[in-house]
Formats: structure tokens, sequence, C-alpha cells
């Protein structure tokens, strides 16, 4: 069992990001008799999945879902199956983003030689001036 600064300090966040993941329903904590929260081994395995969802662009409310369901399923089956869902979404958005950033590289390419085409030019003319 780890205290709260400790499995902030295991994941680089605050403890304040870790009482909201227990405030939305993320995580359930256990509590000392001085009612600390102490967090079990299945409590940190949840942060890992919610550290690597953020890590990857899911929502918090993606990310809670595809928890959450092994709770409601222990074979884990539709926790699977939601996370390929969402996984495939998550791709599609990620092979749209990059197409466009090729296409903004492409326009920035093409105005950097235009651009420097420019300066030549003027360099070229107060030389001759």
């Amino acid at each position: 069992m780890k205290r709260i600064s400790e499995v902030a300090t295991m994941f680089g966040v605050t403890t304040r990001t870790i009482r909201y993941y227990e405030e939305i329903g993320l995580l359930k904590p256990s509590r000392s008799s001085a009612k600390q929260r102490l967090y079990p081994k299945s409590e940190i395995a949840k942060l890992k999945l919610i550290a690597r969802g953020k890590r990857y662009g899911f929502t918090l409310t993606e990310i809670k879902e595809m928890v959450l369901l092994f709770d409601k399923d222990r074979t884990g089956k539709k926790q699977l199956e939601r996370t390929i869902q969402y996984g495939e979404k998550r791709l599609n958005d990620i092979d749209e983003r990059v197409a466009e950033l090729l296409q903004i590289k492409r326009e920035i390419k093409g105005l950097m030689k235009e651009f420097t085409e420019k300066l030549n030019n003027l360099e070229g003319e107060s030389y001759d001036e």
C-alpha cells in the first residue's frame, strides 16, 4: 500500500490530480485508521492505465470507461473490445493529424523557398546599385 504522495511521485502528477481521479470515480483508495488514502497494487495498476491513456490522447471519460469495464466483466473481454474500439478511433484521429501536419510542412517549405528567392533577389538588387 502506498500513500497518495508516493503515488503522485511515482506517476509525476500532483496529489490534487490523484484526488480528482478519485472524485470522478476512476480510483477507489482504501483508508488508514487516520483516514489517509492508501493505494493497493490494483489502484496503482489503474493509474498506469490512466497515464497510458492520457499519453495516447484518450479523454478521461474514455479512460474511465475502459478502466472500469474490467470491474464489471472480470474476463476482460468487454474492456478489450472497448479499448480496441477507442484505439481504432484514436488511430484514425492520428492519421488525420499526421496528414494535416504533412500538408502544413509542404506549405511552409514552399513559403521558405519563395521567401529565400525573394531575399536573394533583394540582395542581388542592392549589389547592383
